[in-house]
C-alpha cells in the first residue's frame, strides 16, 4: 500500500498545482485580457493528469478498503483548487498510521 499511497501522493500535489495555475492565472487572462494560451495549454493538461489522479486514488482507495462514498470524496478533491492539498494530507495521515501499526499477525508471531 506504500507505492500506491506515494503515487498517489505525487499525483495530488501536480493536479493541485495546475489547477491553482489554470484558475489563478489562466482563467484570468483569459476573462480579463482575451488571451486563452495559459488555459488551451494547461487545461487538457489538467484533464489528463485528473484521469491520472483518478486512477491513482481508485487504486489507494482499493487497496485501503475505503467505502465507495470516501472514495469519491478524494476523487472529487482534485476539482477544487487548493482541496486536493488538503484532501493528500488527511489521506497520508491515515494510511501512514495503517503502516506504521503492528499487523495482527507480527503480534501472534511475536508474543
Amino acid at each position: 500500500m506504500g507505492a500506491a499511497l506515494t503515487r498517489y501522493r505525487m499525483i495530488a500535489y501536480v493536479v493541485g498545482v495546475v489547477l491553482i495555475m489554470l484558475v489563478v492565472v489562466g482563467m484570468p487572462l483569459k476573462y480579463g485580457f482575451d488571451n486563452p494560451v495559459v488555459v488551451e495549454t494547461v487545461g487538457p493538461a489538467h484533464g489528463f493528469l485528473y484521469m491520472l489522479y483518478l486512477l491513482a486514488a481508485f487504486d489507494l482507495g482499493r487497496r485501503a478498503g475505503w467505502s465507495l462514498r470516501r472514495m469519491a470524496l478524494v476523487m472529487l478533491a482534485g476539482t477544487v483548487p487548493f482541496v486536493s492539498f488538503f484532501a493528500e494530507r488527511g489521506v497520508t495521515r491515515e494510511i501512514a498510521d495503517r503502516l506504521r501499526a503492528p499487523a495482527p499477525e507480527r503480534e501472534r508471531v511475536a508474543g
